[in-house]
């Protein structure tokens, strides 16, 4: 039902825009009735999915790493068939800090992100602080450090980090991305790593990006997408929605709204499937649905994409380094 409502007002919205025209009259009346039934029922649909991303992330905040790791971004059941699902090792980078991984994420936006001495960083759904701490190492003391985050066990969780680490250039603030604590054009660089996919509005987020990003500034974001469409009983379940899997979109759209949004320079950095093991598969699929699904044409991917706000910035950005990276299952790129 949450997925209709937000669907169904898309396809109206879109309808209203593109190829109706109505005047005053019944139908214009009539119609605008429907959108504000619909409105205010995806409204009410959005805020609950929100209360529940926040319950079970504060939850997650308290999780043991492997847990995190061996599960779908840390939510439902863990697998015994894989230690991890989604993320990459961080630990290898530069200002890695271990008491900030909690195993969540599905890619690496800081490595791709070309952060400069000096930059202004704004990291979205910063967690417990750990691409904010790479982030770090990499703007230096000159540099500054903004991670937003909704839940407030993270972001007391991530102050406890950073104050350990000794970093003054680095504060966390509570909030929504949908409407981000930020002024406008304060960021030379935004990263966020598996975080759109749990939010109901990811266009309102795109174009939130787009108003924080300094003239010329960019971003660096992995998130999950889709390729074909998952099985109802994965879309609908709320595990799978906080487990960052039915509330991701098509990889088309996704990419759409960046362009929409008056991004260039849009460029997929990385890309990997994501495989979901069998034995979560069947706690959510029978038998015939899940050997559907493994050998139909659907694909859930970690994609890692880059874009640029229009205009001039004093340090370039390298368009030439940002080569798209494929990794395929076992093959160790990631």
């Amino acid at each position: 039902m949450q997925i209709f409502l937000m669907n169904t007002r898309h396809l109206l919205a879109r309808n209203a825009a593109e190829k109706i025209s109505f005047k005053n009259g019944i139908f214009g009346t009539l119609y605008k009735n429907i959108l504000d039934t619909i409105t205010r029922a995806t409204m009410k649909t959005s805020e609950e999915l929100k209360n529940i991303v926040r319950e079970k992330y504060a939850e997650i905040a308290k999780q043991d790493k492997a847990v995190n790791q061996a599960s779908c971004c840390g939510s439902g059941s863990s697998s015994k068939e894989v230690y991890n699902i989604m993320t990459d090792d961080y630990s290898e980078m530069e200002g890695y800090s271990n008491d900030a991984d909690l195993g969540l994420g599905c890619g690496l936006p800081t490595q791709y992100a070309q952060i400069q001495p000096g930059d202004t960083v704004i990291d979205l759904g910063s967690g417990a602080g750990n691409d904010c701490f790479v982030a770090r190492h990499e703007t230096g003391e000159k540099g500054k450090v903004i991670g937003i985050d909704f839940t407030n066990e993270m972001i007391q969780k991530a102050r406890v980090n950073a104050e350990k680490l000794g970093y003054n250039n680095v504060e966390f603030r509570e909030g929504d991305i949908e409407n981000m604590p930020v002024s406008n054009e304060v960021a030379d660089v935004v990263v966020s790593n598996c975080v759109l996919n749990l939010v109901p509005n990811k266009q309102q987020v795109i174009k939130e990006i787009y108003r924080v990003l300094k003239s010329g500034g960019h971003f660096s974001i992995s998130d999950i997408v889709l390729t074909g469409n998952l099985p109802t009983a994965l879309q609908e379940d709320a595990e799978m929605y906080v487990g960052c899997v039915s509330g991701a979109i098509q990889k088309k759209e996704y990419l759409k709204f960046i362009h929409e949004a008056g991004f260039e320079n849009v460029v997929l950095q990385k890309e990997k499937p994501i495989l979901i093991p069998n034995d979560i598969l069947k706690k959510y699929l029978s038998p015939k649905e899940d050997d559907s699904f493994n050998n139909g044409s659907t694909g859930i991917y970690s994609i890692t994409v880059f874009a640029q706000k229009p205009g001039t910035r004093k340090k370039k950005v390298k368009i030439s380094e940002l080569q798209k990276v494929t990794c395929s299952p076992g093959s160790g790129c990631c």
